[in-house]
């Protein structure tokens, strides 16, 4: 079917008039906004086994177990194990040979009288994909961003019968799944930041690639992944931690880049605001830096992750290009210190004037939205060479003085543009920008650029410079088809 036919109440009929499917729906929050298309577009009684929603907190403990947090993941599985399995109990003997058993769930707390509550919500599908066979899971995290209850509750609405709808219909090809889950919607009224498949003919879908088509589609700024390939959601991870954060391309790793990483974890520790915390770490690589190749790479995708994932990693895929709107992101989740560790050239980038054209305060907007609570810039240094390297042939940036000509370059002797520089010693009198100093020198000449032309060209010595476990990955040869194919 054309998909400008498929509108929410058409989605809704279709299923409807599906004879193999027949189910259950748990709703909690924001009334019973799913269940009720089902019922309003006719031919219900083919589908529905139940509805029901189980909105005090005692009924709602009594029947799915006691929880810490009603509104999360923990409290979705409870709700489609104890609902799938009173499905499969009750029914299977009578129907199970014909039906496509499923659960719909949802967990919500949407906007309240006050307006004071965080608008969030996990949903999740469990379903057979043929009679008699084994439920597979798709679980996800939303965001709702309308500013009253009711029109929370009508995108609830849509984007359940969506996910219904691509659950059943869309399993095998997940790009439209992905897409399909706005239809009617916008990213202005419903965000998700969290995607997850589970299940035996799941088991090849790699969750981080799904994680990445919500960025690539819009359907949210921001995803997470830990270093066992799991999908994290980011208020659960984030909420109340520090948060250090390193940029970059990460294609390949380096030592140099861990360098950064492990001198800013040791300053970042020792701040007084930070102690008896425990910090979040995260290697961060945006979305342009993943197209930067041209189209985006999925396999490209992959080996990054894989080689961070060996080092033990959380990695942060992002859609924010310039660092205070990465900044403002993190903010919302986390209150605590926000350390971001920068080489040279990131810097020079960042006090560069023509990235913040579009604001209309220009970089003061963009440094004031920045450093608006404790955000603390930990600068790593460069050698004169490589800095000489990276300004020749870009307008805007000075060459060094006679006198620097074999220095390191830090954040205390970094040339600025002049009419930048007391903006730049202000920021750093006040202790929101810091020099590194416990680093190691004999790594300051890597180039993720040149080991990956060494890597392409089939050259040796290449390994000295990446950390031994993201050389083993490299050296894989999925890694190297992969590499080889977006290069």
């Amino acid at each position: 079917m054309e998909a400008k036919e498929l509108t929410t109440d058409r989605k809704a009929l279709l299923i409807n008039l599906d004879k193999a499917l027949y189910g259950t729906f748990a709703e909690i929050g924001a009334g019973q906004e799913v269940a009720r298309h089902f019922f309003r577009v006719g031919g219900a009684a083919g589908t529905v086994a139940k509805t029901m929603s189980a909105y005090d907190m005692k009924f709602s403990d009594e029947i799915y177990g006691k929880s810490d947090r009603y509104v999360s993941k923990k409290r979705l599985l409870a709700m489609l194990d104890h609902e799938y399995e009173l499905l499969i109990q009750r029914l299977a003997a009578s129907r199970g040979n014909e039906t496509r058993f499923f659960v719909f769930a949802d967990t919500v707390s949407a906007r309240n009288f006050k307006g004071t509550n965080e608008c969030h919500g996990w949903m999740g599908v469990r379903m057979q994909l043929e009679p008699n066979g084994p439920p597979h899971d798709i679980m996800l995290h939303v965001r709702m961003k309308d500013r009253e209850n009711l029109l929370q509750q009508q995108a609830l609405g849509v984007f359940g019968v969506n996910l219904m709808y691509g659950a059943f219909y869309m399993h095998n090809d997940q790009e439209a799944f992905v897409k399909s889950l706005l239809d009617e919607l916008s990213a202005d009224r419903i965000e998700v930041d969290m995607l997850e498949w589970s299940g035996p003919k799941f088991r090849h879908l790699d969750s981080r690639l799904l994680s990445l088509k919500l960025v690539q589609n819009s359907l949210t700024n921001a995803v997470m992944f830990g270093p066992k390939r799991e999908i994290l959601q980011p208020s659960e991870v984030l909420y109340k931690r520090p948060v250090l954060v390193e940029r970059g391309s990460f294609r390949p790793i380096t030592n140099l880049n861990v360098d950064m990483l492990e001198s800013a974890k040791r300053r970042f520790a020792s701040e007084p605001c930070n102690a008896g915390k425990e910090p979040l770490v995260l290697v961060e690589i945006t979305l342009n830096n993943l197209l930067s190749t041209g189209a985006l790479a999925h396999v490209d995708f992959v080996a990054r992750a894989e080689t961070l994932s060996a080092l033990g990693y959380n990695v942060l895929i992002s859609n924010y290009p310039e660092y205070y709107r990465l900044a403002l992101y993190l903010r919302q989740y986390s209150k605590e210190t926000l350390g971001l560790v920068l080489g040279i050239n990131s810097l020079l980038q960042m006090f560069n004037e023509k990235y913040y054209q579009h604001l209309e305060g220009g970089i003061l907007e963009s440094m004031g939205k920045l450093f608006q609570l404790n955000t603390k810039l930990y600068i790593y240094p460069m050698t004169a060479h490589m800095y000489r390297t990276y300004i020749a042939g870009v307008p805007g940036y000075e060459d060094l003085p006679a006198a620097q000509q074999d220095a390191i370059i830090t954040a205390d002797n970094v040339p600025m543009p002049d009419k930048l520089k007391f903006l730049y010693q202000h920021l750093k009198s006040l202790g929101c920008i810091s020099a590194l100093t416990d680093f190691n020198p004999n790594v300051l000449e890597i180039s993720s650029r040149d080991v990956l032309k060494k890597i392409l060209a089939g050259e040796t010595g290449w390994e000295k410079d990446v950390p031994e476990a993201a050389a083993r990955i490299i050296k894989s040869v999925e890694i190297l088809h992969a590499t080889a194919a977006i290069s």
